[in-house]
């Protein structure tokens, strides 16, 4: 890896140190959109970032306990709502990532109330599978789905029998076709609802989802990672290379190097309109979508996908008019979702090219965090600029594997 970045981890520091009382953030940046223990916008995702200093020996283990005691300050939700991004694994997944015997009574409690909900989802989604009804996106998406208790899994327990349950759900959707799709010729996991995974009069067909938050190379991601942790059952080589063949039927090629939609639509499938290139953001652009396919490349052992993975990201960061379509700092929309997944990516990559092209996106993402601390927040806001520029910043792999939650590792 390239050497450490100072101004990066000075721009980490200085947020960091900004953020770490809870008392002094003002409660409506952490309850406009969600309450305390949403990992997007409220205490347990700040926690995180106290929580990669503190095991970096950087920070204070103080820090972190004052967020995640913020975090488990109301009922922990278990419910309808909960997810790897909310409630009860949300949680779970930050106490697991503070590597501390401090809360394993609490940790073992969340485990059961996890492993329970997941199996009341699964159960559903086999059974909507069963009726022959169309996938829907909360089922099995990364943010609201079964692919992001997947990764609570997965990271906490990989053995389990729960981890396995799930990765045979995900290999069982790419395998049934509902005949209430649509037209033939639509994969499996085509969704019948809009962006918003609501039926939307945009899509009255529906649209097949690429993207990372959404759709289907989450799911890419998650069993590459289940190989690279030696589950190797249940049909999951067979399940990528079908994935795989999809995302690279809609590859595109142009004078910048190769790209892949964000979604789809029956337009595009008919031919009737070309897909659009996205934004390079890791929720639907290549930041996370060109991970997925250097993970799927790894675990399949296919050299040419995971160099046409890397050459895609080093094309999108050496493009001055790509990064200028990442006005936001963020994760999920801007410029810290690009540079944590150019970070993973050049950790794994088979050439050096990756890595000199990390310090000046971190440049320009430290003068811009330093310049205007906007929200706290950990997706859109200045926690997960922070520890993007942290791991830059260390030139170390994030100790936390706090971007697991991103399917970056």
């Amino acid at each position: 890896m390239t050497r450490p970045h100072p101004a990066a981890l000075a721009a980490a520091t200085a947020t960091a140190e900004a953020l770490a009382d809870p008392r002094a953030i003002h409660r409506e940046s952490l309850d406009r959109r969600a309450r305390p223990q949403s990992l997007a916008g409220g205490a347990v995702g700040i926690a995180l970032l106290h929580i990669e200093r503190a095991r970096a020996g950087r920070g204070d283990d103080a820090a972190a306990h004052a967020w995640l005691k913020l975090a488990a300050s109301q009922p922990i939700s278990a419910g309808g709502n909960a997810n790897l991004f909310h409630g009860a694994p949300a949680l779970g997944f930050a106490l697991h990532a503070a590597g501390t015997t401090q809360y394993r009574r609490t940790l073992s409690a969340i485990d059961d109330t996890t492993i329970a909900l997941t199996r009341t989802r699964l159960a559903a989604a086999h059974a909507r599978i069963d009726r022959d009804e169309p996938l829907l996106m909360r089922e099995f998406d990364l943010i609201h789905g079964l692919t992001g208790l997947g990764v609570y899994h997965l990271h906490r327990h990989p053995a389990h029998p729960i981890t396995r349950d799930v990765l045979g759900y995900l290999v069982r959707l790419t395998h049934h076709r509902p005949s209430s799709t649509g037209p033939e010729g639509l994969p499996p996991w085509w969704m019948s609802v809009g962006l918003s995974g609501e039926p939307h009069p945009d899509h009255p067909h529906g649209h097949g989802n690429i993207g990372v938050a959404h759709g289907i190379n989450a799911v890419i991601a998650l069993l590459s990672l289940a190989v690279l942790h030696n589950l190797h059952d249940v049909g999951i080589h067979d399940a990528l290379a079908r994935l795989c063949a999809w995302t690279d039927e809609w590859r595109r090629d142009d004078s910048t190097g190769a790209w892949w939609p964000g979604y789809l639509t029956i337009d595009h499938v008919r031919r009737l309109a070309p897909p659009q290139r996205p934004r390079p953001s890791w929720c639907y652009g290549i930041a996370g979508t060109a991970r997925a396919q250097q993970l799927a490349g790894i675990a399949l052992d296919d050299t040419t996908r995971q160099i046409t993975a890397e050459h895609a990201m080093l094309a999108a960061l050496r493009d001055p008019s790509q990064r200028a379509l990442l006005p936001e700092i963020g994760l999920c929309h801007g410029k810290a979702g690009l540079l944590q997944s150019a970070f993973r990516m050049a950790v794994d990559a088979r050439s050096p090219a990756l890595v000199a092209e990390l310090p000046d996106l971190a440049a320009h993402l430290a003068t811009q965090l330093t310049q205007n601390m906007t929200d706290p927040e950990l997706m859109d806001g200045a926690a997960g600029a922070a520890l993007a520029l942290h791991a830059v910043g260390t030139s170390a792999t994030p100790a936390s594997a706090w971007d697991a939650v991103l399917l970056l590792a």
